[in-house]
C-alpha cells in the first residue's frame, strides 16, 4: 500500500525581505547620508546593500583596499568620481563600478548638485565599517584618519599606501 505525503499548510520558503522607500536602516557620516538596504542578515552574509546620497564636494574615504569582499557601485544619479591606484574614471547615472578584492579605491562627488549610488557588498562584511564610523561621530569624536584606519582594519580593509593595481 502507498502512502500519500500529508501536508499541512503551503511549502516553506526561505523569508522574503521588502523593504519600503522609506525603510532601511540610516547611517550618517559627515556630509553622506548611507540607507542599508540588506545589511546580510536575509542572504546568509553573502550579499549586502545600500543606497548613498553624497552631498556636493563630499570626499570619500581614504584610498583603501578590501581584503576578503567586492565592493559594486552602481551610479543612480549625479558624477561620482572613482579613484583605482592612479587611475581616474568620472561616472554618471548608469554607470556601473566593481571593485575586486585588493585593488585599491576611493570615490568622490566633485560637483555642486548631489550624488545617489547604490553599493553592494560581497560578503556583507563591510557594512558594520559604516556602523562603527557612525558610533565614533556619535560619542563626539573626531572621525580621524586613524579613527577610520582603525575601523577599516576590523573588516580587512587597509588604506592603500601601494596605489598599483593588482
Amino acid at each position: 500500500m502507498m502512502e500519500e505525503a500529508q501536508t499541512s499548510g503551503p511549502p516553506a520558503y526561505p523569508a522574503v525581505s521588502v523593504i519600503g522607500p522609506h525603510d532601511g536602516e540610516t547611517i550618517v557620516l559627515g556630509t553622506t547620508r548611507m540607507r542599508v538596504l540588506e545589511d546580510g542578515s536575509h542572504t546568509g552574509h553573502r550579499l549586502a546593500i545600500a543606497e548613498s546620497v553624497l552631498a556636493p564636494h563630499t570626499q570619500g574615504p581614504p584610498q583603501h583596499r578590501h581584503g576578503r569582499h567586492d565592493e559594486g557601485f552602481y551610479v543612480l544619479s549625479g558624477h561620482v568620481r572613482f579613484t583605482v591606484g592612479t587611475e581616474t574614471y568620472d561616472a554618471t547615472a548608469g554607470t556601473l563600478v566593481m571593485v575586486p578584492p585588493g585593488a585599491p579605491h576611493t570615490f568622490a562627488n566633485p560637483t555642486d548638485q548631489p550624488a545617489v549610488m547604490l553599493s553592494t557588498f560581497t560578503p556583507d562584511l563591510y557594512v558594520q565599517y559604516f556602523r562603527d564610523l557612525q558610533e565614533v561621530l556619535a560619542d563626539g569624536r573626531p572621525l580621524s584618519p586613524q579613527a577610520n584606519i582603525d575601523a577599516m582594519s576590523r573588516y580587512a580593509t587597509q588604506p592603500a599606501t601601494d596605489r598599483r593595481t593588482p
